[in-house]
């Protein structure tokens, strides 16, 4: 819990500065849950700020970027992902220590739990799911599908990034966007946005973004910390990887397969995934890349991405997942090869391509290819 230490000054609200103003605009009016939510921070008190199990860039930025709010309105507060911090983040100032287990440390009761972009309660591990209250429960969230599950639910699907809504958050209590809510904020809206090139960008988010930079953020010296960081292992990973893509449905679906043995082989662990998908995506003609991950539990993650107005969210929610039009993902149980059936057979059916013949396919559903084409 974080209740000690200095307070960032906000701005008295007749003296916003000229991005508050623009950003605020380009919201328009603010909307009714957004309202409740301020209403909420600014006159209660014992938060408790969760995110997602692997947080990415904007679960892990929101995160800490609502502590920095928090802590900026004198709030008594905790942190918590079951999952915790990686070490490629460590340089994230989170304002607060990150706790992985309840009860949480030194006896913290919450009366408020945030719950950020989490599309539905799973997402934050079994143990706060059951934990959580819907009548003390504030959710914020941009993902399609979100079952509305608090008492305040703040969703909105146009929002590139929970990390941008946080950072209205701020904007709508006077508080500045630098320093370490900067940077968390630049973190949340850069990872979702594909550092500003994904079709989620918008102007409000490039605005936000250019306000971070005027108020002190050096890109180079961010990106140094946020992606120029890979390690040897990391780089044999993608390598072997994307080395052994295979494509379907004559080169519009690629496929990406991860394995135990992989991580293995090059001493990596999931989080040295991040961004694969996104390499086969860049191949002229592909529609929708898929990377498969097998999990330890006899189950395999995937995840879906797709260029322009192709659709992945409904094939993926079709398999029990989620996500966003061109980003989604989802667990399934089965093996690789039954996994790999199962999901182009979903994807290419709901985007009204040729379902492969997997008898006739080499390995009949799961051969590595080295860059092969099937289908």
């Amino acid at each position: 819990m974080e209740n000690d230490g200095p307070r960032a000054s906000a701005h008295s609200g007749t003296s916003r500065p000229a991005i508050t103003e623009t950003c605020l605009d380009l919201l328009g009016s603010i909307p009714e849950p957004m309202a409740r939510f301020l209403d909420v921070l600014r006159g209660e008190d014992d938060f408790l700020v969760v995110s997602h199990y692997n947080p990415d860039g904007d679960a892990l930025g929101s995160m800490a970027a609502m502590g920095h709010v928090l802590r900026a309105l004198g709030k008594r507060y905790a942190l918590y992902n079951v999952s915790g911090v990686h070490q490629a983040f460590s340089w994230l100032d989170m304002s607060a220590p990150v706790q992985t287990a309840l009860p949480l440390a030194d006896g913290f009761v919450p009366r408020w739990t945030i719950v950020l972009d989490s599309g539905d309660t799973a997402r934050v591990g079994a143990e706060m799911a059951a934990a959580l209250r819907p009548e003390a429960t504030l959710n914020i969230d941009h993902h399609l599908k979100n079952p509305l599950y608090g008492t305040v639910n703040w969703v909105d699907t146009r929002m590139s990034s929970v990390g941008e809504m946080v950072a209205l958050v701020a904007l709508a209590l006077g508080l500045e966007l630098s320093g370490p809510l900067g940077e968390a904020v630049y973190l949340a809206i850069v990872s979702d946005t594909g550092s500003f090139s994904y079709g989620s960008t918008s102007h409000r988010a490039m605005a936000l973004g250019a306000e971070i930079i005027r108020l002190g953020l050096d890109p180079s010296a961010f990106t140094d910390k946020f992606q120029n960081n890979w390690s040897h292992g990391r780089l044999k990973l993608f390598s072997e990887a994307l080395h052994k893509a295979v494509f379907h449905c004559h080169g519009k679906v690629g496929v990406i397969r991860v394995t135990r043995e992989m991580f293995a082989r090059t001493g990596t662990t999931p989080f040295d995934t991040d961004g694969m998908v996104n390499y086969l995506r860049r191949v002229r003609d592909v529609l929708v890349a898929v990377i498969m991950r097998e999990e330890g539990d006899g189950t395999v993650k995937f995840s879906l991405r797709s260029k322009g107005t192709t659709n992945v969210q409904a094939a993926a929610g079709h398999l029990g997942g989620g996500g966003h039009r061109n980003a989604a993902g989802g667990i399934i149980p089965g093996t690789l090869d039954q996994t790999e059936r199962v999901l182009i057979t979903t994807v290419c059916t709901h985007l009204g391509l040729e379902v492969p013949d997997w008898d006739a396919l080499p390995g009949a559903g799961g051969a590595e290819g080295a860059g092969g084409g099937r289908g």
